[in-house]
């Protein structure tokens, strides 16, 4: 009886919490009539990549963003608000930085928290004192990361929590599952607003609006009728967390995924992902037709850490060679699976195969595709035909500038069960000449079998 009682009580919080694993997953149902604008929504496909930045005063902890507020204790909530904003100064904030290498990585939109879940403001705002212009730093972060991303070429994003745990604070309502919340809420939604109304039209165009938790969908109707030209994601689109969908959704959507296991900034005990993990996700994810969010936690300082720039920066060279697969890209027939993946260019002329499961076990550890190896690969999905041409990304395709002794070219035949091709890699991108990551073939005019 006790056990049935804790798993009717988790079932309670679980369908009491303001965003569910269901909603991230399936598409919101709008209350208005506002929706994304369709040439934009193309235009988000064509992106790809974002890059999210998740950073408020709890960095300096090393702590989960807000939600350490969670049924803490009266004395803790009372040092997080009025003491934590005294030591916030990331004197080294240097947003142009934070862009020039999203950019070199193949990001086409940065999303910023400018408000989590603490209600800690990372603007100036008029609404609450609760803001990064009470702190030692004293300045517009918001402003001086969306200047820095115009300066760059870099689509602007915000995120923004329509819950607040500091306006329950003052109202002595518990960050979560309070019982008198109900109470405020009218209140709420219009400070909310309020905020929104700042973030919306002081900072000229925002491309991207993700909302997280809450009340999401009045937040997204309101977004709509202030600035129509702005996207919305999380609040219209289906957007997976930490997950990646077992089939291809209809686009656009968008998944958002941590580096380590942190949203926000972690100094201990925490665990990254793997650079080829990460070309993997963002193939898979192109491939079912979705954009890849993937998050960086700067310092307290404002620096990027450091493992996570060599993260960035391992795809920053894949995304070198091969972002022609990943931009401007439509998601083909049928999605491919564990060791090729496809996309195709937008007009149907041009397959991209990602072949992600072709190397070679390294005895030194890991796995690797030799420089000059040459790999038979079965493309049971495809068929050529007269005017089919393959190429592999990166890589010179004009055999006749060698010698003959050096024989690089990409060959295929046409098999009963699929496209024969015989890929030599040849580009050398690592000292040791082997390469654990993902070789893309183009091919161009060739045919899905039906």
């Amino acid at each position: 009886m006790k056990r049935l009682i804790v798993l009717l009580a988790v079932l309670i919080v679980i369908a009491a919490s303001p965003l569910s694993w269901a909603q991230t997953t399936s598409k919101p149902k709008l209350s208005g009539d506002l929706k994304n604008d369709p040439a934009r929504e193309e235009e988000f496909m064509d992106w790809g990549l974002g890059m999210f930045v998740h950073w408020s005063i709890d960095s300096q902890l090393g702590a989960v963003i807000s939600h350490s507020m969670e049924f803490a204790s009266r004395d803790y909530l009372d040092r997080f608000i009025n003491e934590l904003p005294k030591t916030f100064n990331p004197d080294e904030y240097d947003p142009d930085k934070w862009v020039q290498l999203a950019k070199l990585m193949g990001a086409k939109y940065m999303v910023f928290t400018t408000k989590h879940h603490s209600g800690f403001c990372m603007w100036d705002t008029k609404t609450t004192d609760f803001s990064i212009m009470n702190t030692p730093y004293g300045k517009d972060i918001v402003r001086q990361y969306v200047d820095a991303c115009r300066r760059n070429g870099m689509k602007v994003g915000f995120y923004y929590s329509p819950e607040d745990f500091t306006f329950n604070y003052k109202r002595d309502v518990p960050a979560r599952s309070g019982r008198d919340a109900r109470k405020y809420y009218d209140e709420l939604v219009a400070y909310t607003e309020k905020q929104l109304d700042e973030l919306f039209k002081n900072y000229g165009l925002i491309d991207v609006a993700f909302f997280d938790g809450g009340h999401a969908e009045e937040l997204t109707q309101y977004v709509h009728k202030i600035s129509p030209k702005t996207i919305v994601t999380r609040g219209e689109m289906v957007t997976p967390e930490q997950k990646l969908p077992k089939d291809p959704i209809p686009g656009p959507w968008e998944t958002c995924f941590t580096l380590g296991n942190q949203w926000q900034y972690k100094p201990t005990n925490e665990q990254y992902k793997s650079g080829t993990t990460l070309i993997n996700m963002l193939i898979e994810t192109r491939a079912k037709g979705g954009n890849l969010l993937i998050n960086m936690g700067p310092m307290p300082s404002g620096r990027i850490p450091l493992e996570q720039e060599e993260r960035f920066r391992e795809l920053a060279l894949w995304m070198f060679v091969n972002d022609e697969a990943i931009h401007d890209i439509r998601p083909c027939v049928t999605a491919g699976g564990k060791d090729v993946y496809y996309t195709q260019s937008k007009d149907g002329k041009t397959v991209y195969a990602f072949l992600t499961g072709f190397t070679d076990d390294d005895p030194k550890g890991g796995t690797q595709w030799g420089r000059g190896v040459r790999k038979e690969v079965l493309l049971k999905e495809l068929k050529a035909t007269p005017e089919t041409q393959i190429t592999v990304l990166g890589q010179e395709d004009r055999v006749e500038k060698f010698t003959p002794r050096t024989d690089i070219g990409t060959r295929f035949t046409q098999a009963k069960d699929g496209l024969e091709v015989s890929v030599k890699r040849a580009q050398r991108l690592y000292n040791n000449r082997r390469w654990p990551n993902a070789v893309v073939l183009r091919l161009e005019n060739v045919e899905f079998i039906k």
